[in-house]
């Protein structure tokens, strides 16, 4: 006869049971408080975007009026010079100084146009950059070098850097000659063809 196997006590198994299930059941408490925290998160970050998406667009009308009445108020100085100028161009005692009232206010308006990153852009005698010129027309002058700004008709200005409008220049193209048209230069005659022709 075989011997009995010992069972297990049934107490054993039931314990085992217990402790598993409080591991899960603590485990589906800790899951469930960190689901929580997620979707509090989430709320709130949706309630922020939804609130950003409000506020945008009026910071950026704000920022924009703001730049605007800042650009205005850099430019009153120059308009009140020019006022200045126009009042006082019938008394002026000749167009010399009146001419000088308006050179004032023109290096005026360039320092205000600089202080907001508007610079003029250097042409004549410049080589000619398609980037920063448009060339109106071309003109042939020998003594210059070819390809550079002969003559401004409209000044060109970059806003930091980048170009906002080019220059409208005259360009200096030297015709050159192509290599088949070159003139032929009459060679010479040789002592012998010289002393043929002559017995001739």
């Amino acid at each position: 006869m075989k011997p009995k196997r010992k069972e297990k006590p049934k107490t054993e198994d039931s314990q085992k049971a217990k402790n598993e299930m409080e591991e899960l059941r603590q485990t589906l408490e800790s899951l469930q408080k960190e689901k929580d925290e997620l979707f509090g998160k989430l709320q709130r970050v949706s309630a922020d975007y939804a609130n950003y998406q409000k506020r945008a667009p009026k910071q950026i009308a704000d920022t924009i009026s703001y730049e605007k009445e800042k650009i205005i108020k850099s430019m009153l100085p120059a308009l009140d010079n020019f006022e200045h100028t126009l009042q006082n161009a019938h008394s002026a005692e000749d167009a010399e100084v009146f001419i000088k009232g308006i050179q004032i206010i023109h290096d005026q308006m360039l320092d205000i146009f600089k202080s907001h990153g508007v610079e003029q852009i250097k042409s004549p005698g410049e080589k000619f950059n398609p980037a920063m010129h448009e060339a109106m027309m071309q003109k042939a002058e020998p003594e210059k070098e070819d390809n550079i700004v002969l003559e401004e008709f409209q000044k060109g200005y970059t806003l930091n850097g980048r170009v906002i409008r080019p220059s409208k220049v005259i360009v200096n193209k030297l015709i050159t000659e192509q290599p088949g048209q070159e003139k032929a230069i009459p060679e010479e005659p040789t002592a012998d063809e010289y002393k043929l022709e002559e017995e001739e």
